[in-house]
């Protein structure tokens, strides 16, 4: 999300008193390709604690993350921003930026016995502040960020902890090789592997797109370049009019569940909607 968005809603999600919410009954039309999806249903979850990023957890709950849910530690450190988290071996993954001045970004891992590790980036010349997710291959060896507006990139780094690579209390973490993708994407808040050489994305662009990036190999810490294609647009439904924002993703592989979540515009941005999906095949 971009800071100016991130302060409307802040003010916005502070002083709304209610909201209401249509709930859609499109369906996501699948494409012929193996990897189409189907929407099997939907949710809400609050905005505040919700409307940025949604993980799965060992036991199939729900993770969530909004604008309330940074740390106060974090917060006053000028961490204002939490993305689209996810867990990978009972590790979870947070992402964090700052204001529009920040030099740096931040990711913090959380082990299973709930202890927390800070690992900084600093930006790399030319790198956008924004810090919009995190998605951690199925190793669990690298994690995959993005950034913002038009790119034609997503960043890799060693996942902080799980990777040996990286420290092991904590510290700086440098880029590894990154995904260069075959054509530019818009405004991606958040992406998680359904495979080992396959992403699935969500764009905020005027369609809100879910996207697909298929990889030549898994990651290894090289640079890759993914092919990317469109899967379906999130349904925008609501009784509030004005522009709605796709946010997190998330693939549950036990389930085979396939969620992403869409912030309706005007006073229902208090909630989120999170649509499900199953595979057409498989």
């Amino acid at each position: 999300m971009n800071t100016t968005a991130l302060r409307r809603r802040s003010t916005a999600l502070l002083i709304a008193t209610a909201a209401a919410t249509a709930l859609g009954s499109a369906t996501a039309h699948a494409d012929d390709s193996p990897g189409g999806w189907v929407q099997s249903g939907s949710s809400t979850v609050s905005s505040l604690t919700g409307g940025e990023g949604i993980a799965t957890r060992a036991d199939g709950s729900l993770l969530t993350r909004g604008l309330g849910s940074v740390p106060l530690r974090l917060r006053v450190q000028g961490w204002n921003h939490v993305g689209d988290p996810d867990i990978s071996g009972g590790y979870v993954f947070d992402d964090y930026q700052g204001g529009d001045d920040a030099t740096s970004k931040l990711f913090e891992v959380t082990t299973p016995a709930g202890k927390t590790y800070d690992y900084t980036h600093p930006l790399d010349s030319g790198e956008l502040l924004n810090n919009s997710f995190a998605a951690v291959s199925p190793d669990s060896q690298w994690l995959v960020a993005g950034e913002w507006n038009t790119v034609n990139r997503l960043q890799v780094f060693p996942a902080p902890l799980t990777n040996p690579s990286t420290p092991s209390t904590g510290g700086t973490l440098a880029q590894a090789g990154q995904i260069t993708l075959d054509h530019s994407v818009e405004d991606i808040q958040g992406c998680d592997f359904v495979s080992a050489t396959r992403l699935v994305c969500a764009s905020d662009d005027a369609a809100k797109d879910v996207i697909q990036v298929d990889l030549p190999h898994a990651l290894d810490g090289t640079p890759v370049t993914g092919q990317v294609s469109t899967l379906f647009q999130v349904p925008q439904s609501s009784i509030c009019s004005g522009t709605f924002e796709s946010e997190g993703v998330d693939y549950d592989p036990s389930a085979k569940v396939l969620r992403v979540e869409i912030v309706p515009p005007s006073v229902c941005e208090v909630t989120t909607t999170v649509y499900s999906y199953r595979p057409t095949t498989g």
